[in-house]
């Protein structure tokens, strides 16, 4: 039983987080029809929850767990739900970040501002919505930490408690949730959310009933307060480069253009940045404003009507595949792959899922080609298998094993046996890479400085040294001491050094088969196969 929530207690509440709402996700999905019935809500809670998550597992020595989980939930923030959620992370964090492992009347009075902040945040709260439940989470953990019940677990209980409480009222706020026999989503998001913070506390998981689904689809209707949504738009971006001057002025030049306005700042090593989400019918507006206001980057724009994915053609297959950069692209399909590129903002699920639906094809391979998109392809091809589509993840971890599947793809195998085989060829191929150390670090092979060149097999670095070309020739020893008949080189910027590698291979191993391709990320200097 934890009597104060340390920075350590923040992060397993985190993960917990993260595991409560991917468990709910489609369930939160289904429950989605305010402010807009575009089933994404649990979609958007648990991209958010992950994005706090990700930044803590990144985090620098030093750095307040709090305010790290709270930048991370604003830049990773999507959807209205999604977006309140790390408004409500940021309050909790401008009033812990600073003080010691946060006890319960510190942390009852952080939630109950947070609350506060979040409907700051919005331009126009509603009532029976997230908001609604995070301020009834506040008020009830105040309340509890006034009545003597001050223990951190009585305040956390309290909080998850009397946010289920207001959950189960807002049907009776809102006459859109009234109609569709459903309570809030969001809300439902922050409750799954408040019980993680329990079960982190106490180590008790809350007994709470199911939630009830739509009692008819609504997915296809608009709400009454809402303008109908065909020609309207989600909008969504960062804002850098800014002030709070041209903060003010953008809010009020978006809410104008539409509603759902939600716009949260947060510090980040770089400065202050925004997360502005608005849904609006004047896309080009709405973006033409961030620009006056700063910087807009990450921008997005959804339909606000649902799509339907389109029926996939029985029979036919196609393979999508992960890139991080263009070259490699074009690798990919000058082989028939549809590709998603990968660029410095990186891939979603969302990125995944719509190259899959886009294929139109019945039968699908994903090849993630990284090892930390494994699960964001996972959940990509659960929901396109949930649309009646077929489709195996083959677990590539570099480009090189996924260039390996591509070559022994047969449209002509049954698809399973398809998968396995091209599974198979990826494992069969060992993966090293060639890079620039940007930090010191310890690593395996012992402490490397900024500049270093890094060989590593694997994910594992072995090799250390000062020269490129010299560390990737010392790698490829090491692998092909091992065995090899065959050695695949993707090179990145510098064609010297690709040059430098295959003359090593010629003269030292000449009966190792080599193919050497180019177009490589300039993040990656050199990426290897050995088969």
């Amino acid at each position: 039983m934890l009597q104060a929530l340390d920075d350590a207690a923040v992060g397993r509440w985190c993960r917990a987080a993260v595991e409560a709402l991917s468990g709910s996700r489609s369930r939160l999905d289904e429950l989605n029809v305010f402010p807009v019935p575009d089933g994404d809500t649990g979609t958007n809670l648990l991209h958010t929850a992950e994005g706090a998550l990700a930044a803590l597992d990144e985090a620098a020595p030093g750095e307040s767990t709090w305010a790290v989980a709270a930048r991370g939930a604003v830049l990773a923030a999507r959807g209205n739900s999604g977006t309140i959620l790390a408004q409500l992370l940021r309050g909790l964090a401008d009033q812990l970040a600073a003080q010691p492992p946060a006890e319960g009347p510190a942390f009852a009075a952080a939630l109950h501002k947070a609350a506060d902040g979040a409907y700051a945040a919005v331009a126009d709260p509603e009532e029976g919505t997230f908001l609604t439940v995070a301020r009834a989470s506040g008020d009830a953990a105040v309340a509890a930490a006034e009545e003597g019940r001050a223990a951190l677990a009585d305040v956390v209980t309290a909080a998850a408690d009397g946010a289920r409480a207001a959950l189960e009222r807002t049907p009776a706020q809102l006459a859109v949730l009234r109609e569709a026999g459903v309570v809030d989503a969001g809300g439902a998001g922050l409750c799954l959310v408040l019980d993680a913070l329990v079960r982190t506390v106490t180590g008790i998981e809350p007994v709470r009933p199911a939630l009830a689904l739509p009692t008819h689809s609504h997915r296809h209707e608009h709400a009454p307060h809402q303008p109908p949504p065909g020609p309207g738009s989600e909008v969504q971006y960062l804002l850098a480069d800014t002030d709070e001057a041209a903060v003010e002025r953008l809010q009020r030049r978006l809410a104008e253009l539409g509603d759902s306005l939600v716009v949260v700042g947060v510090d980040t090593p770089t400065g202050r940045e925004w997360n502005v989400h608005v849904h609006v019918s004047d896309v080009g507006a709405a973006i033409e404003a961030g620009v006056e206001a700063g910087r807009p980057h990450r921008i997005s724009v959804t339909p606000l009507a649902p799509v339907r994915p389109a029926r996939p053609v029985p029979g036919l297959r196609a393979v999508v595949a992960v890139v991080h950069s263009d070259g490699v692209g074009a690798l990919f399909a000058a082989e028939g792959v549809r590709i998603v590129v990968c660029d410095e903002d990186g891939v979603s699920e969302d990125d995944i899922h719509d190259a899959i639906a886009a294929s139109g094809a019945e039968e699908i391979a994903v090849l993630p080609n990284d090892a930390a998109l494994l699960p964001v392809a996972s959940r990509a091809a659960t929901r396109a298998r949930e649309e009646g589509r077929e489709v195996g993840v083959v677990p590539t971890r570099s480009p090189v094993q996924g260039l390996a599947a591509v070559a022994v793809a047969d449209p002509e195998r049954r698809f399973g046996d398809d998968v396995i085989a091209m599974a198979e060829a990826a494992a069969a191929t060992r993966w090293a890479e060639v890079t620039v150390a940007d930090q010191e670090a310890l690593t395996s092979a012992g402490t490397c400085k900024p500049g270093d060149a890094l060989g590593a097999a694997e994910g594992d670095v072995v090799v250390i040294g000062a020269d490129l070309a010299t560390v990737a020739c010392d790698l490829l020893d090491r692998l092909l001491s091992a065995g090899g008949e065959m050695a695949t080189l993707l090179v990145g910027p510098d064609e010297q050094l690709g040059e430098t590698v295959c003359a090593h291979l010629s003269s030292v191993h000449p009966t190792v088969e080599v193919v050497r391709y180019g177009g490589g990320p300039s993040s990656l200097p050199l990426q290897i196969g050995v088969e």
